[in-house]
């Protein structure tokens, strides 16, 4: 059992990175959506878009109390950023980042805290760049397959844990019947004694 699960660990670990953290490329002056999920059934009390690798104060974008406030705002992203949802439908935290710059290249955290408490984080990393999309397709294509091959990996070690651990189960309970003079394979019922004085 502890080999299954020092088996499987890592590879859930994978699958947890995979989910938590997006890279993204892109061309200066276009537009993109840095994508952040929260819980369907809960509203966003507080939204915090921050860049962890700026040296000075303010937030990528800051949301609180239903409202954005940008004096809140690192001073280059003023006027750029603006949420994909106004409403948080569903959760959707996602902002849209206009004109982007190279020097919006970075590493981007998502903060959400909602309404039952709970707090959610994304990290998402965008790349400025020149060169052709091409290449960042491809690149996402090969990190897409990579992810299948995970997600598949880590269903199988769930299937595993769940039949070593019925076998465990059924292995303890005939060791316990055992010990208590009784015995898992099936015994006929014994003959009658009127049955064979019948004959």
């Amino acid at each position: 059992m502890l080999l299954v699960f020092s088996f499987c660990f890592p590879i859930l670990s994978l699958v947890s990175a995979s989910e938590d953290q997006r890279e993204i490329k892109v061309n200066p002056g276009q537009d993109v959506s840095l994508l952040c999920q929260g819980l369907r059934d809960a509203s966003v009390t507080l939204l915090e878009w921050t860049r962890p690798d700026l040296k000075s104060d303010g937030y990528v974008f800051f949301y609180r109390n239903e409202r954005p406030y940008e004096n809140y705002q690192h001073e280059s992203f003023h006027g750029r950023v603006e949420l994909r949802d106004p409403e948080l439908k569903d959760g959707d935290a996602s902002v849209v980042l206009k004109n982007v710059t190279f020097n919006d290249t970075g590493t981007y955290e998502c903060r959400i805290v909602t309404n039952t408490r709970q707090e959610i984080k994304h990290l998402i990393d965008l790349n400025v760049t020149d060169s052709d999309h091409t290449a960042g397709n491809k690149e996402g294509g090969n990190k897409d397959g990579f992810r299948s091959i995970v997600v598949g990996l880590s269903v199988l070690c769930l299937l595993l844990v769940v039949v070593v651990g019925v076998v465990f189960v059924f292995v303890f309970v005939c060791r316990k019947r055992k010990h208590s003079s009784e015995h898992c394979s099936y015994k006929p019922p014994p003959e009658k004694s009127g049955d064979l004085n019948s004959y």
